[in-house]
């Protein structure tokens, strides 16, 4: 089913909500193949909501219905020297999609956000309102277009990251940022992980407004389609930063002023750098392939180096890391449990949780995908799907159990 409108999907749902009939919620699905098979009567997909209906450069608003891309939203945005400041990531090439098809509706239902966060923010902190369904076939609308209308429960917040469990967005209104007018990266080559880490938080320290800051392993850099990058044969620690001419100058001079203890560092211009950045949103370092499982690993930055030190004493893997170590992205070889138990354990001992995001459907059917919830966060969520999702009709069991 492939509604256009909301009331469209409001129709849909109610024959399903009336019956108890389970149904799957997708978007483009590019993110299909993340979580546990949905066993469901039907599927719906908002791939048909397209459309920018609304877009006031000058307000740096957009509303867009649900399954509009991401590369149509951003090409507008381009045309008026604006950007998604969130930078979200797409997923589709490391699980085995075409690149470019993510949707602004799964973005904002998964809470996927790139390397930007790290100064800007998440994606649900620029969602300012939502036109959405629930799992009652009722339509709602939550927040406004600017956060001073935001009332009441946050219904925004609650729904990014809930995987369509929860409701079906079908629009979303969120906020725009001016396009740097100068960017430029520096590489630091042939760190191990945890001075990479001290490089890159400390980087983070400095009052120059770091907007990027990234470590990859060697065996991972020798993956990237940037060819003056990929030979040079060493892992790579990169700080982008971005502003405009004059500013990045100085700032570029002030931060290998203070991080001199560590090299001299590589420097890409702009043109380098919008090219290498885009590369990793896309993952392309870690493409698809069915001999191997993907991991997406929360921690503290300081504990990333120790969560990987400790994962590698069981099983051979790459890692890039984001966020100066806090977000970490683990490619192991695929198993009858895709390293669960390794990963699960080495993360509980230093904090944090672990997402596979890639695996077979058989492994994924048999090990939990998303981190196991501490039992009071695990009953909040129950009482949020039992309030928008009664009869458990909205990708039932795709996150966890009982959701």
């Amino acid at each position: 089913m492939r509604p256009a409108a909301g009331w469209e999907l409001q129709n849909m749902l109610l024959p399903n909500f009336e019956q108890g009939h389970p149904v799957e919620v997708t978007g483009s699905g590019s993110k299909k193949a993340i979580g546990h098979t949905v066993e469901a009567v039907g599927e719906i997909s908002t791939s048909s909501m397209r459309g920018i209906w609304l877009y006031e450069p000058a307000e740096l608003v957009m509303s867009a219905q649900a399954g509009t891309p991401i590369s149509l939203i951003e090409a507008e945005l381009a045309a008026n020297n604006q950007m998604l400041a969130f930078e979200p990531i797409d997923l589709g090439p490391a699980i085995g999609g075409p690149p470019g098809i993510n949707s602004i509706g799964a973005t904002f239902a998964t809470n996927m956000s790139g390397s930007r966060r790290i100064q800007a923010g998440a994606a649900r902190d620029h969602l300012l309102g939502i036109e959405a369904v629930n799992g009652s076939a009722e339509l709602f609308r939550a927040g406004g277009r600017v956060m001073k209308n935001v009332t009441g429960y946050d219904l925004c917040r609650a729904l990014c990251g809930s995987w369509g469990t929860l409701a079906v967005i079908t629009e979303a209104t969120f906020k725009v940022l001016p396009f740097p007018e100068d960017a430029l990266t520096l590489v630091y080559p042939g760190l191990p992980d945890d001075i990479a880490v001290e490089v890159m938080c400390a980087a983070l320290r400095l009052p120059y407004e770091v907007s990027g800051t990234v470590h990859l392993q060697k065996d991972v850099a020798s993956k990237l389609e940037f060819t003056q990058l990929a030979e040079e044969n060493q892992s790579l620690t990169l700080l982008r930063i971005e502003n405009i001419p004059k500013s990045i100058a100085y700032r570029k001079e002030a931060i290998k002023k203070e991080l001199k203890v560590y090299g001299d560092p590589m420097e890409l211009d702009m043109s380098g750098t919008l090219a290498l950045w885009s590369e990793l949103r896309r993952l392309s370092v870690m493409p698809y392939d069915p001999e191997t499982c993907l991991w997406r690993i929360s921690t503290t930055p300081t504990k990333g180096p120790k969560v990987v030190a400790a994962i590698s004493r069981h099983m051979p893997i790459r890692a890039m890391y984001d966020w100066s170590g806090g977000l970490i992205w683990i490619e192991a070889q695929a198993s009858a449990d895709a390293g669960a138990s390794d990963i699960r354990r080495a993360v509980a001992v230093q904090g944090g949780h672990a997402t596979l995001i890639r695996a077979e459907p058989d492994v994924r059917h048999s090990v939990e995908v998303f981190h196991p919830q501490a039992p009071a966060t695990e009953k909040l969520m129950r009482g949020l799907k039992t309030v928008f999702d009664p009869k458990r009709i909205l990708n039932p069991g795709r996150m966890y159990a009982t959701v």
